[in-house]
């Protein structure tokens, strides 16, 4: 969902030598509201069974509230006018496989990246072969609306070309339903569609665009700081590592 060039390898070394010079922050127990579009496997789902939000994001959260000393309690939300309902204070936080980007941080703070994820374009089995020149020729795509995905789609076939839509889920049932020819969304999720839609869809090109997601805080909020710490630490220890290899195998 991304892009930005900053000085990663930069500032999480800093973050992460600060932290092993000191405990992390201490949030008091402080529960925290986290904004979430719920519809973004393997990041964030509803459980149908139990009703509860779960995904990646939701373990990274609480992997770094464990250090920091808080607790989230995700909040499902649209994705379009996510940001503007954090700026208004309606959330702590957004935790939503958001991609860095230029643009977003004009209004919001990120913490440094925990991810980063690659773009991929989902096609019906019988276009697996499908090329990227083929796809530049003339497929309709369809993506999330507000998304880096949506913003990729663009520059692929152009605006005329393409169909926005309120979730991922939405486009890929519009593939699956033939009104579109291909969607791009983010290439985990790319996955976990090939094996909600085993036989009928594939990701037949990945690797484009491969951009760092942050956590997303209103300007200036101080839990930026906490979460950076808090952040470093499950990548020192492994915590995170172990997170990306259950829900990816690798990344």
């Amino acid at each position: 969902m991304i892009k930005k060039s900053l000085g990663f390898a930069a500032s999480i070394g800093l973050t992460a030598l600060m932290t092993l010079g000191g405990q992390a922050a201490d949030l008091g127990g402080k529960v925290l509201k986290v904004g979430s579009d719920t519809t973004y496997p393997p990041m964030e789902t509803v459980d149908e069974t139990t009703g509860e939000i779960v995904g990646f994001d939701v373990d990274v959260v609480d992997a770094i509230c464990e250090k920091i000393n808080c607790r989230a309690q995700f909040v499902t939300t649209a994705w379009d006018g996510i940001f503007a309902a954090l700026v208004q204070g309606e959330f702590d936080m957004v935790a939503s496989g958001v991609s860095i980007t230029e643009e977003r941080d004009k209004i919001v703070d990120f913490t440094d990246p925990y991810l980063v994820m690659s773009q991929s374009i989902m096609v019906r089995v019988d276009d697996e072969n499908v090329t990227l020149d083929d796809v530049k020729a003339g497929m309709k795509l369809g993506a999330q609306t507000g998304t880096t995905n949506a913003q990729l789609a663009e520059s692929l076939v152009g605006r005329a070309n393409m169909n926005v839509y309120d979730t991922g889920a939405a486009a890929i049932l519009a593939l699956s339903n033939g009104d579109i020819d291909g969607v791009v969304v983010d290439g985990v999720s790319a996955t976990a569609y090939e094996q909600e839609f085993a036989g009928e869809l594939v990701p037949a090109i990945n690797g484009l665009e491969s951009d760092p997601l942050g956590l997303v805080f209103p300007e200036g909020s101080e839990l930026v700081d906490a979460f950076n710490e808090g952040l470093a630490e499950i990548k020192a220890d492994g915590t995170l590592d172990a997170l990306i290899n259950e829900y990816f195998g690798k990344e």
